[in-house]
């Protein structure tokens, strides 16, 4: 089980999320940093744990305000061997472009960023090993064009599961939607993003088919320890 943590930024300071209301995300308090810097939270994140992959949502791209242009390459300074998951909310035709050069980060694509017919067909073109699909939800509704969820065939090799009204919840993971999503994943890799509290959480997850799980609240609130990541980590 691959435990990925998550950083949120939005005016250049990482933030906590709640539910998905982005209008309500404040700069983050957390014991793992002094203050909000995006690159002071992500050297905590690294003290607290060896995390191989280290996921970012730069809400200012994702809501059209400017994408952080130079977060990548900050944060890649300083954890030089951690693979960089980015969603800067860019368009599918963006990240076909941005693939054409050496990324210092692996994009994500979230459906709430596919807007039309021809950021669909821009998607099915991407090569599956070089970007990372974010199934994005908002309650039971599916954000983004039905066709992206049905057309399983033309999924990446690693998916994530976004349930926005569960991040920052306290309230568990969806594990139905979970289960349902690898059920007809096949051999992808399916990422839980949204509710998890515990090292319990993460079991159930796992035993849902899961094959990793983005976590943000839980760590910086101290409700998964180092302790609980050695151990998920087999050490």
């Amino acid at each position: 089980m691959d435990v990925i943590p998550v950083i949120d930024v939005k005016h250049g300071e990482a933030v906590r999320a709640r539910r998905g209301d982005r209008a309500r995300y404040q700069p983050i308090k957390t014991p793992l940093a002094d203050g909000s810097d995006p690159v002071a939270v992500a050297l905590g994140l690294r003290a607290l744990f060896a995390f191989p992959t280290l996921y970012v949502a730069d809400l200012d791209g994702i809501e059209g305000r400017g994408r952080n242009a130079d977060l990548a390459g900050r944060l890649k300074a300083v954890l030089p061997d951690t693979e960089l998951w980015i969603d800067e909310g860019a368009s599918a035709q963006t990240v076909a472009g941005d693939l054409e050069r050496d990324l210092p980060f692996t994009p994500v694509v979230g459906t709430e960023s596919l807007q039309d017919a021809d950021g669909v067909a821009a998607l099915r073109a991407l090569a599956p090993e070089r970007y990372v699909l974010s199934l994005d939800f908002k309650g039971e509704e599916f954000n983004g064009p039905v066709e992206v969820l049905d057309e399983v065939q033309r999924w990446p090799e690693r998916v994530i599961v976004m349930t926005l009204a569960k991040v920052g919840s306290d309230e568990g993971p969806d594990l139905q939607r979970i289960a349902s999503v690898v059920a007809k994943a096949g051999t992808r890799s399916v990422y839980a993003a949204g509710g998890v509290r515990n090292a319990d959480d993460i079991a159930a997850l796992m035993r849902a088919g899961a094959a990793g799980v983005l976590i943000a609240s839980a760590l910086h609130d101290k409700k998964i320890t180092a302790g609980d990541l050695n151990k998920i980590a087999g050490r």
